[in-house]
């Protein structure tokens, strides 16, 4: 009898974790596709269906120093590139998703390949008050290779050399 018990405590927990595995496995695929279909809207200037994956409080982090805007001027800034019928086109390369412990919120890195060869972008999804999940940050970076950074400094100090003065100086 004790073993009877023990077999089925043991089956229990086995059905429980693989549930778990199978549960965050549903819950990754359902983070991809949100993130592929909202870079597929921008490939497509689909504006609605790029800002609706967005939280209402999302922020945005452009390649660019003053690119962080939240949702309401990144909305003003695209806005006239969705209108044009083609924002930008992203596709993923590579993709990691990670999860907090109560499964509401997941962040996530992924390479690109973009018009601008490889960028990286990062990011955090929440579920919001009806469920669905939203994409709460996006901070997109270009990368650079390790033995070009030198002459990528060059080219960047004679535009951010005034940018960090403005910035010591809070303007």
């Amino acid at each position: 009898m004790r073993k009877i018990i023990v077999v089925i405590i043991g089956l229990v927990i086995i059905g429980c974790k693989s549930k778990q595995i199978t549960n965050q496995k549903n819950q990754e695929s359902e983070i991809n596709l949100i993130l592929n279909n909202w870079h597929k809207a921008a490939a497509e200037a689909n504006f609605n269906s790029y800002f609706d994956a967005m939280a209402d409080d999302a922020i945005f982090i452009g390649t660019d120093a003053t690119e962080n805007w939240n949702k309401p001027a990144f909305i003003q800034f695209a806005k006239p590139y969705f209108d044009k019928g083609k924002a930008w086109n992203f596709t993923s390369l590579e993709r990691n998703i990670y999860f907090s412990s109560d499964k509401k919120t997941a962040w996530f890195d992924e390479l690109l390949n973009t018009q601008m060869k490889i960028c990286r972008g990062s990011g955090v999804l929440v579920v919001d008050k009806n469920g669905n999940w939203k994409i709460k940050q996006y901070v997109l970076s270009m990368t650079i290779p390790n033995n070009h950074t030198d002459e990528v400094v060059k080219i960047k100090s004679l535009i951010e050399d005034k940018e960090i003065e403005k910035l010591k100086k809070g303007e």
